[in-house]
């Protein structure tokens, strides 16, 4: 729920933890990414940003679907694009615009996300019709 705006309603998706940390994930992703180069605007800078936030956009808009299987499919979207993302900071930390000490930070994170969306995915096939 967005807190100020006088909403007192909450959208399902608003209630998943796997959202509130995906959100909280992509944060933390422009901080980072602030700290690229400028000639890495347009390049690296975006493609991560993109990534990161395609997490919990799909996750939103799974939670919008009626069917599991719906649900499910935006999920491992989310998935594959935190996979995206991990893949940048490791071209990141290769072409020495990320420390190892940063992304390692960032890898716990992801760790803890991709159990979460994988979590999801599996209750939205097993048990939403």
């Amino acid at each position: 729920m967005i807190k100020g705006i006088g909403m007192d309603y909450q959208f399902p998706f608003e209630k998943l933890e796997v959202w509130k940390l995906s959100k909280d994930f992509v944060k933390e992703i422009y901080r980072l990414t602030n700290e690229f180069p400028d000639s890495e605007k347009y390049g690296m800078v975006s493609q991560i940003r993109r990534a990161a936030i395609s997490v919990p956009n799909n996750l939103a808009e799974g939670a919008g679907r009626f069917s599991g299987k719906d649900q499910a499919r935006f999920s491992e979207i989310a998935y594959g694009s935190l996979m995206e993302v991990t893949n940048l900071l490791i071209i990141s930390i290769e072409l020495e615009m990320l420390s190892k000490e940063k992304v390692k930070e960032m890898m716990l994170e992801i760790h803890v996300i991709a159990k979460k969306i994988s979590s999801l995915r599996n209750y939205q096939i097993e048990h939403l019709k």
